[in-house]
């Protein structure tokens, strides 16, 4: 978690880009009642799994926890929303 919070803060990204995503961090932590630890663990499993079949473009990741109305009774549940750019699709190794 803490390489991943390094390599997010760390780049050279202007200062309005850095607080808007720690803005968006505490935004979904608010909606879901989803803590803002979890959440990066999270985007740093997915991007792990995917980066084995996948070269993705991390700069244009969007992960987010929100909520939504439940098909079955209306009630609000969680909803992980993920948007993810796909630069390249590694081959599988048996081809």
């Amino acid at each position: 978690m803490v390489e991943f919070l390094t390599r997010l803060f760390s780049r050279k990204q202007p200062s309005k880009d850095i607080a808007k995503d720690r803005l968006k961090l505490v935004l979904i932590h608010d909606r879901a009642n989803c803590s803002t630890q979890l959440l990066e663990i999270l985007k740093t499993d997915i991007i792990k799994v995917i980066s084995n079949y996948m070269e993705i473009d991390e700069d244009g990741l969007d992960i987010q926890i929100s909520t939504a109305p439940s098909e079955t009774d209306g009630n609000a549940v969680p909803m992980l929303y993920a948007n993810i750019p796909i630069k390249n699709i590694r081959k599988a190794q048996g081809q």
